[in-house]
C-alpha cells in the first residue's frame, strides 16, 4: 500500500470534492419542501449550482495549502479534524465574500448554506476516522508498515522506540538500533556499531533511519548522511534538545533550507487569521453587550471624584509593541505618582474603584484596545513597560510571553496567578499558553473567566 500512496491522496481528494458537491445537493433537497428556492428547471437553480461550482474550486485550493492531504500516519485524529473545520471553513468564507462583491447574498438561502457546512464536516471527519480504522486494521495485520532502524543509545533513543512499541497503528516497526557505545535498550535489540550500518540497510528491507543524537554530535551526523548517501533510504533526524528550553519547536524550510524553529510565535498563516477572527468578532459583540453597563460605570466613576473616566497606562504587548491600556478609572488622579509594582494592599481606590477592581468591571474598556488590535481577549497579561524593562533581566524566559498579543485574560489569571503573586509562576503559565495555543484553548479559558473570573488579589 506505500507504493500506492499518491494513488490513495487522488482517491481521497475525489471522495472529498464528491462530498461537497453532494453535500450542497442533499441540503438543497432536504429544505427544498420548506424553503422558497427560486423557480427552475433541471437539477437545481442555476444560482446554486454555481455557488457549488465556486466552493468546489475554492475548496481544490484551500484544502492543499492547509495540509489536508499530508501524511497523518502518528497525528491526532482531533488534529486532522480540525485542519478539516479550517480548510472548509475557508472555502465557504472565500464564498460569501465572492457572494457578497458580486451581491448575491439575497439569493441563497442562509439555512442551506449552514446545513451545507454541516454536512460537509461531518462527512469529511466521517471518511477520514473510516479510512484511519482500515489503516489501523491493516497495519496491525502487518501491511503498510514502514521498517526502522534507530541511530543513538541515549534516554531519547529509548523513549521514541517505547513510544513507537505502544502505537502500533501507526504501521512503523523497528528492526532495532546501532550505537558506537557499549550500551543497551530495554526490549530493543542492538544491531551493530555504526561501521555497519550501511551493510545491514543494503541487506535488509529498511525504509527509514531515525538519528535520535545530540546537537553536539553534528560531525557524527553529517559522517553517517555521508555513508548512507549510497542506499536507498529515508533518513531522519530526531535531534536531542531536551537540555534546551524551546517553545513551539518545530522544522521548516526557508528558500529550501531545513530550519529547526526553537523559539517562534504560534500566530502565523491560518493561526493568525483565525486570532484575528476570534478577537474581532468576540469584542464587538462583547461591547454591543455591555455598552449599557459601561455607560452606568462611566457616569459613576465620573461622579465619584474629580478627573477623566478612562485610565490610560503604557503596556508592552506582542514583539514589545507599546500601547495605551484602557481602564475605568479607580484610583485618585494623583495615586499613580510612584511607580512601584505589585503592593495592592497598599493602594486606595475610589469607593466605585474599590467595587469595580474587586468584580474586574474596570477591566471591560480593555475591548476597545482589542477592537484597535492593541490586545488580543485571551492572553499573557500585559506589563507597564518599566517593569518589563526590569524583570526581562531578572526572570529566565520573561520575554518569550510576548511572542502572542497581550490579552485582558489568560491562562495564569485563570489559574489564580495574577496580582501579588508568584511572578515567576505566572511566566510559566503563560509560556504553557504560547506552546500549546489554539482555538479550543481559547474558548477553554474565557469559559473559566465566566465562571472563575480573574482569581486576581486586587491591583495588577
Amino acid at each position: 500500500m506505500r507504493e500506492h500512496a499518491t494513488l490513495l491522496v487522488i482517491l481521497i481528494k475525489l471522495l472529498d470534492w464528491s462530498l461537497i458537491l453532494s453535500g450542497g445537493t442533499l441540503s438543497f433537497y432536504l429544505l427544498e419542501a420548506s424553503k422558497n428556492f427560486p423557480v427552475y428547471q433541471g437539477f437545481m437553480p442555476n444560482s446554486y449550482l454555481n455557488a457549488l461550482g465556486i466552493a468546489f474550486l475554492f475548496s481544490a485550493w484551500w484544502f492543499p495549502a492547509f495540509n489536508v492531504y499530508k501524511s497523518w500516519r502518528g497525528e491526532s485524529l482531533f488534529e486532522e479534524a480540525r485542519t478539516l473545520l479550517l480548510s472548509w471553513g475557508g472555502s465557504m468564507t472565500a464564498l460569501l465574500v465572492f457572494m457578497v462583491f458580486t451581491k448575491t447574498t439575497t439569493e441563497f438561502s442562509r439555512h442551506w448554506l449552514g446545513l451545507w457546512f454541516g454536512l460537509v464536516f461531518v462527512g469529511l471527519v466521517l471518511s477520514r476516522i473510516c479510512l484511519r480504522l482500515v489503516l489501523r486494521y491493516l497495519r496491525k495485520k502487518g501491511l503498510n508498515q514502514r521498517h526502522i532502524i534507530l541511530v543513538g543509545s541515549s534516554v531519547l533513543t529509548a523513549q521514541v522506540a517505547a513510544r513507537v512499541q505502544v502505537s502500533d497503528w501507526m504501521g512503523l516497526e523497528i528492526s532495532g538500533f546501532f550505537s558506537d557505545e557499549n550500551s543497551s535498550i530495554d526490549e530493543l535489540n542492538k544491531l551493530g556499531d555504526l561501521s555497519q550500518l550501511v551493510d545491514y540497510v543494503e541487506q535488509h528491507n529498511i525504509d527509514q533511519v531515525w538519528l535520535t543524537l545530540s546537537l553536539k554530535d553534528m560531525d557524527k551526523i553529517e559522517a553517517i548522511c555521508r555513508q548512507l548517501h549510497s542506499v536507498s533510504v529515508e533518513v531522519l533526524l530526531i535531534p536531542d534538545i531536551s537540555s534546551l528550553h524551546l517553545l513551539n519547536h518545530s522544522v521548516s524550510q526557508i528558500d529550501g533550507m531545513p530550519v529547526i524553529n526553537m523559539s517562534v510565535s504560534p500566530m502565523k498563516g491560518a493561526n493568525a487569521i483565525v486570532k484575528w477572527l476570534e478577537d474581532k468578532l468576540l469584542s464587538i459583540f462583547i461591547l454591543l453587550l455591555i455598552s449599557p453597563l459601561m455607560l452606568i460605570i462611566a457616569f459613576a466613576v465620573k461622579l465619584s471624584s474629580s478627573g477623566p473616566v478612562f485610565y490610560r497606562q503604557e503596556r508592552i504587548s506582542w514583539n514589545g509593541k507599546r500601547f495605551q491600556m484602557l481602564k475605568f478609572r479607580s484610583m485618585p488622579t494623583d495615586s499613580d505618582k510612584d511607580i512601584v509594582w505589585g503592593q495592592a494592599k497598599n493602594k486606595h481606590p475610589t469607593r466605585v474603584g474599590q467595587f469595580l477592581r474587586k468584580t474586574s468591571l474596570d477591566e471591560l474598556p480593555q475591548f476597545i484596545n482589542v477592537l484597535k488590535g492593541d490586545m488580543s481577549i485571551v492572553g499573557p497579561r500585559p506589563e507597564r513597560t518599566v517593569f518589563v524593562e526590569q524583570f526581562k533581566h531578572e526572570i529566565n524566559s520573561y520575554m518569550q510571553k510576548h511572542l502572542v498579543q497581550a490579552g485582558i485574560t489568560g491562562w495564569a489569571q485563570v489559574n489564580g496567578w495574577r496580582g501579588d503573586t508568584c511572578l515567576q509562576t505566572r511566566v510559566k503559565y503563560d509560556l504553557y499558553y504560547v506552546e500549546h495555543w489554539s482555538l479550543w484553548f481559547d474558548l477553554k479559558i474565557i469559559f473559566m473567566t465566566l465562571f472563575k473570573g480573574f482569581n486576581h488579589g486586587e491591583t495588577r
